[in-house]
Parts: structure tokens; C-alpha cells; sequence
């Protein structure tokens, strides 16, 4: 493959020549492959709005090509976002020109949708990034992972298409390492294990998840015990996939909601705290507890393996000093007081 490119004007010209290598594979598949930063759903979009011509005629982003064969054609200029800049406030861990790295606070939801049309964290890096290239034909921060409204901790975003298609890529492999800090219900028996178990959506309620469900994905969280109390774990979590409220409906699903979380908990808010002051402090956490404490991922353009750290945050470790104050302590060990025990 042979790439010609022209980057003055509204747009970037090109012209790809077809070598034997890349004859009989597709159209958009070859396109997204060169080196002009554009994924393959962009490619083919191209393809379909009539940007990118197969010898000077129009063709389809399926047509198989044959060595010697010319692909060319305009990448148009990314168009801006119709979603507005907002001035919010944003804590930045990290930022270059490819990727920035960002500490989410609980209650801020990722995108735009019907119910929070603003006041969204890309509302907010639009405002904050001046440099923000184009994502698939549009001036926009390329979102490549995802967490809840209620859910803290760090997030890497992309500025342009090619971070974007590289991380994309990364978390699909599985090779970015994400570890969450929680705090559930009840005492796990073990102090580490792993939940392996399918999530799908519930089977009649379809804004929820569920383990038990007709189609589900493979999904495995591993979790380690950091601290017990006496209705409570906090727990250290690693999920080596990535499905939907993946944390929360596996450790629901086996009995030891998070803390807060109102969709897949108990509809207790206090949990077993016997202690009236013990038992406001912890009503007063008011989501689930869950944080995003460490993300480690190969930085897109330089290949380095780069890892970011978010601390607990102030309201997990304001239930978590509580619990403490209230920990029952340790049972004395068995036996007549004195006895020496060889």
C-alpha cells in the first residue's frame, strides 16, 4: 500500500495505491488500516456519504480490492460537536496532546442523554480542551470507557482519532488494568476469590443487569479483602472484563451488595449496624460505594506503560474512619488464662 496525502484546504486529500498485500481484503478494512488516523466505522462512513472513490467511481466500504487498484478522496475537516462547553469544575491527573486523564467526581454522568442533557463530564473536557482533534469526523473527546453517575475515580479520555482507536483497542484486548476500591455488605468467608459469572440484561426489568439472564457475556471480577467490620468488607476489586454495572451485579450476586447502591441493594439503607450514630454516618453515603482507584494502559503514541491513582475519596473515607470507631474488638482466644500452650 502506497499513501499520498495533502493536507491543505478544508480537507485532507489522499490517494492509496493497492499492493498485492491488501488484494481481495475490503474496501473500509484497508482504508481504516492506512495511515490516516480514522477507525473503521469512520472509514466507512466515508465510504457511505461518497468521500471515497475505488478508481475514480463511487464504490462500497464491502467491495473486495484488487492489487493495483486507487483509492482517494477527501477526510473532511472534523465538524464540532452540538453538545455546549461547560466552565465545571475538573480535576486533571494527566494530559497531552493525545490523551488526558481525569479524577471523575460521584454524581457526574459521562455523556449527554435525555435526562442530563448538561453539566456532563463532556461537557466539561470540551470546554477544558482546546486541542480536542477529530473522533471518528467530529471535534469531540473520545470516550473509550465508561463509569456510573455514582461511581468516582479515573478516567483517560482521548483528544483524537488515533488515541482513540489505540486505547479502544487496548481495552477490548484486555490489557488495561483497572482496580476499584469498594465497600459491601457483609463478610466475605474467604479473604480473595473470583466471581465468574455471566451478566446480560435482568430478564423483566431491562434497566438492570443480572447474572441470571437468557444472554449473557462472559464476565470475571476478582476481589481481595482489605478490611472487615462487623457488617461491612472493603474490599480491593480488579474486573478483568468489562460489562455494564459489572461490579455491582456480581457482588450482589453473591450477597454482599455495595454500600448505597440502591439499584442492586437491599432496600435497608443502614445495613446491620446495630449503633444509632454508626448507622446515620453510613445513611449518610448517599451512592454506591465504589470508586475507581488505578488505571494502567500503554500511553497511545509512546508505547510507555503508564499508571494514574485517584485516592479514596472524602465520603468512602469518612464511613470507612466510622465503621472503625465503632469495630467490635477481637474475641480473647480460648483456654484457662495463663496456661502455656507448647
Amino acid at each position: 500500500m502506497v499513501i499520498e496525502t495533502n493536507t491543505k484546504g478544508a480537507g485532507k486529500p489522499f490517494r492509496i495505491f493497492v499492493s498485492e498485500k491488501d488484494q481481495r481484503r475490503r474496501l473500509d478494512q484497508v482504508l481504516a488500516e492506512a495511515d490516516l488516523d480514522l477507525s473503521r466505522s469512520h472509514a466507512k462512513q466515508l465510504v457511505q456519504n461518497g468521500l471515497i472513490l475505488l478508481n475514480g467511481k463511487p464504490a462500497k466500504a464491502s467491495t473486495r480490492l484488487n492489487r493495483g487498484d486507487t483509492l482517494s478522496g477527501v477526510i473532511p475537516q472534523p465538524q464540532p460537536l452540538s453538545v455546549e462547553p461547560e466552565p465545571l469544575p475538573l480535576r486533571v491527573l494527566f494530559e497531552d496532546a493525545s490523551i488526558i486523564v481525569v479524577d471523575k467526581p460521584a454524581g457526574m454522568v459521562v455523556h449527554p442523554a435525555a435526562g442530563n442533557p448538561a453539566g456532563t463530564l463532556v461537557n466539561a473536557l470540551l470546554y477544558h480542551c482546546r486541542d480536542l482533534g477529530g473522533i471518528g469526523g467530529v471535534l469531540r473527546p473520545g470516550i473509550v470507557h465508561r463509569l456510573d453517575k455514582d461511581t468516582s475515580g479515573v478516567m483517560v479520555v482521548a483528544k483524537n482519532d488515533e488515541a482513540h482507536i489505540n486505547l479502544t483497542k487496548q481495552f477490548k484486548g484486555r490489557s488495561v488494568e483497572k482496580v476499584y476500591l469498594a465497600i459491601a455488605r457483609g463478610r466475605f468467608a474467604q479473604r480473595e476469590g473470583i466471581i465468574d459469572a455471566e451478566i446480560g440484561r435482568h430478564p423483566s426489568e431491562r434497566k438492570r443487569m443480572s447474572t441470571r439472564t437468557r444472554k449473557g457475556k462472559e464476565a470475571v471480577t476478582r476481589w481481595r479483602v482489605l478490611e472487615q467490620f462487623d457488617a461491612f468488607d472493603y474490599l480491593e476489586i480488579v474486573p478483568h472484563t468489562g460489562r455494564t454495572h459489572q461490579i455491582r451485579v456480581h457482588l450482589a450476586s453473591v450477597g454482599h451488595p455495595l454500600l448505597g447502591d440502591q439499584t442492586y441493594g437491599r432496600r435497608r439503607k443502614d445495613g446491620s449496624v446495630d449503633d444509632p450514630k454508626a448507622r446515620n454516618g453510613v445513611k449518610r453515603l448517599r451512592r454506591q460505594a465504589l470508586h475507581a482507584h488505578r488505571l494502567t494502559f500503554h500511553h497511545p503514541k509512546s508505547g510507555e506503560r503508564v499508571q494514574f491513582l485517584s485516592p479514596i475519596p472524602p465520603d468512602m473515607e469518612e464511613v470507612l474512619d466510622l465503621l472503625r470507631s465503632f469495630k467490635k474488638p477481637p474475641s480473647p482466644p480460648t483456654g484457662s488464662p495463663g496456661l502455656d500452650r507448647a
